[in-house]
């Protein structure tokens, strides 16, 4: 065991390859998982120990022999590394120009005004599964925000099918929500969602997914979606297809979404499509005048 840190980093095991092992309690939802991971993780960079080192693992849950087996087999491998002074230069160069980018972006986006901040808004849903074997997917969860990540709308969403697969690894959402007094009745979400998109430029990663979820229509002109922006997208066996939202403003906005052993927040992902909208703006819209 290792004495290091406070709460459960002070008694967490440690693997050979050094390895932590962070005993997730197993009456959190996903939500409070979340939370847990974000607090463990901010306490290990206050006392200067390295993120990549943290393995959660569900309480009750045995540590997968084989990852032990991996982590010990590479240190074994792993050799002492120096720098490369090419590899530094490039990396600086890579920094810089990231950093000339952002400071462009930022100078123009304070030249906007805003009225014309106010046209754009993001969104993005969970779903759940309903049918014999879950596949059909059916609104759960919707959130809206605006150009600055303000939230519009963050709603779960009472769904009048019986539901078989809660996808609660990737969306987050479990029965009690679904039951709760907050969550929204399908018409009544469909309604506000609607009141805030119109005449608005709709902003999102996979919108047909989110519009089909919430049986509405969008006029084509004014929808950004990330999914089907050419320079956002890569080609693979003579098609252009969409990238992960998550690799994508990793790339451009060096944010982090959807991480590892995380379920995905509607929140986070409409503000990180508007971010990923943002830094091409400049470029996407005189393109679509030109169309």
């Amino acid at each position: 065991n290792d004495a290091t840190g406070s709460g459960p980093l002070m008694n967490c095991q440690v693997t050979e390859a050094g390895k932590r092992i962070v005993r997730v309690p197993y009456d959190m939802d996903p939500k409070e998982t979340k939370k847990f991971r974000k607090d463990i993780r901010r306490e290990a960079r206050k006392l200067g120990l390295d993120e990549d080192t943290l393995l959660f693992v569900n309480e009750g849950d045995e540590v997968p022999v084989e990852v032990t087996k991996a982590e010990n087999a590479n240190s074994r491998k792993r050799k002492r590394e120096f720098p490369n002074i090419n590899q530094l230069i490039k990396e600086n160069k890579v920094m810089t120009e990231k950093k000339a980018k952002k400071e462009a972006q930022q100078l123009s986006e304070s030249q906007l005004s805003d009225e014309i901040k106010d046209q754009y808004v993001a969104v993005d849903c969970e779903m759940v599964g309903i049918g014999k074997d879950g596949k059909i997917s059916a609104l759960a969860r919707v959130s809206v925000t605006d150009w600055d990540g303000k939230v519009l709308l963050d709603t779960f969403v009472k769904v009048p099918s019986k539901v078989t697969d809660f996808r609660t690894q990737w969306s987050g959402v479990s029965a009690r929500h679904l039951k709760s007094q907050a969550a929204m009745d399908v018409e009544e979400c469909r309604s506000k969602v609607a009141q805030l998109l119109k005449g608005k430029i709709l902003v999102g990663h996979a919108l047909k997914n989110d519009l089909d979820a919430l049986m509405l229509t969008h006029p084509k002109e004014s929808i950004r979606d990330t999914a089907r922006y050419r320079p956002y997208q890569r080609l693979g066996g003579q098609k252009w297809r969409a990238r992960k939202l998550r690799d994508l403003v990793k790339q451009h906005c060096d944010m982090d979404i959807q991480q590892e052993g995380e379920s995905h927040d509607s929140v986070d992902d409409a503000r990180a499509a508007m971010e990923l909208f943002k830094v091409s703006r400049e470029a996407w819209e005189p393109e679509l005048d030109r169309k």
